[in-house]
């Protein structure tokens, strides 16, 4: 009797062609990766970007166009401003650092000297500042800020990029959603929409609230610290708007040492009247009436593993590592939760 069953030859010759457009389009795919990949960061800030700014877009209906511009104007430009200005700043602080390490730890050895502690905490103060010194500064190259310090231009190019990317998702994010839509089989068409439901859900618990909070935040620091006499205020208002956008972290990581050095430098009046400004000013208002606003905005994914995906990602991949890490954490609990759902459909279909 013949065999009927096909050798894995025979399956390579019939299918031959379809497996050499497979291959093309991956190679083609392999190929644009490559060729956007110095944009990542561009590309993944306009997508954050666009999510923050969605909920103003959403409320000019039926005008998408004049409600992207809108929104990307009053919420993304002047976001984009500041911590454009913040982070040129950091880099060239940080660049100054890791270029004069030995001026930097010999000034924070001399500020332990002068002050007022026993000669044997001096010298555990001392040896903590060493080894920290040690661990921290080579992991602050591995962030990829520095590098950034040696192409300024492309920095410039991937915020502007930021903005196109984020003004034509808001404009045409729901065509390109219909096309990703009918590219899907029939049948897969429900799983995707369900898919898109739980990531659109996660990714809005993740950015709209925190950032919303964060943005408040980082504007009204400017003032208070330009009012305190604070330098580098820039500088320090993106660090407030990167503590206070990432979970578990806030802005007090910020303030708390600006008041103890504001403590050596001006006595413990000047620092507590500043601390308790900013306090007033700078957290009072997002914590009592923005993030209680957005309270049914919620991502429900542990704080802890938020945190160590931006963490993570901004130690992996930088800028774009920042804000791509939490993204792929919700792609990962999007794609778990339309499997549970699936499989208790499934079971409700066989016992009925």
């Amino acid at each position: 009797m013949e065999n009927t069953n096909p050798d894995g030859i025979s399956v390579l010759i019939d299918y031959k062609w379809k497996i050499a457009i497979s291959i093309a389009i991956a190679i083609l795919l392999a190929v644009a990766v490559i060729v956007v990949l110095p944009l990542a960061d561009g590309i993944v800030l306009g997508l954050v970007f666009a999510y923050i700014s969605r909920p103003i877009y959403l409320k000019f209906k039926g005008h998408r166009k004049i409600g992207a511009f809108v929104a990307t104007m009053f919420i993304v430009i002047p976001m984009i401003i500041i911590l454009g200005s913040g982070l040129i700043e950091i880099i060239n602080q940080i660049t100054w650092i890791v270029n004069n390490q030995a001026q930097v730890i010999g000034s924070v050895f001399d500020f332990i000297r002068n002050i007022a502690f026993p000669e044997s905490v001096h010298q555990q103060l001392q040896q903590f500042t060493w080894d920290f010194s040690t661990i921290i500064l080579p992991l602050i190259g591995k962030i990829g800020l520095v590098s950034y310090a040696q192409s300024i231009a492309m920095f410039f190019v991937n915020l502007l990029i930021s903005i196109i990317v984020c003004f034509f998702l808001l404009a045409d994010g729901d065509g390109l959603y219909n096309a990703i839509i009918k590219l899907t089989s029939k049948d897969q068409q429900s799983i995707v929409e369900r898919y898109s439901y739980h990531l659109d859900m996660i990714l809005n618990g993740v950015f709209i609230a925190n950032a919303y909070a964060a943005l408040f935040v980082s504007i009204t620091s400017l003032f208070v610290f330009y009012a305190f006499g604070f330098p580098h205020i820039l500088a320090l208002a993106t660090l407030i708007f990167i503590a206070s956008i990432i979970p578990m972290f806030a802005g007090y990581m910020v303030i708390l040492p600006l008041s103890i050095i504001r403590y050596f430098d001006a006595g413990f009046q000047s620092a507590a009247l500043f601390f308790v400004v900013a306090s007033l000013l700078i957290y009072a208002p997002p914590e009592l009436i923005l993030k209680p606003y957005y309270a049914s905005v919620k991502s429900n994914i542990h704080p802890l593993l938020l945190m160590l995906a931006f963490l993570g990602g901004a130690f992996v991949g930088g800028i774009a590592g920042l804000f791509a890490a939490p993204i792929l954490l919700g792609a990962l609990v999007a794609a778990y939760r339309v499997y549970v759902e699936q499989m208790q459909t499934e079971e409700s279909s066989t016992i009925a």
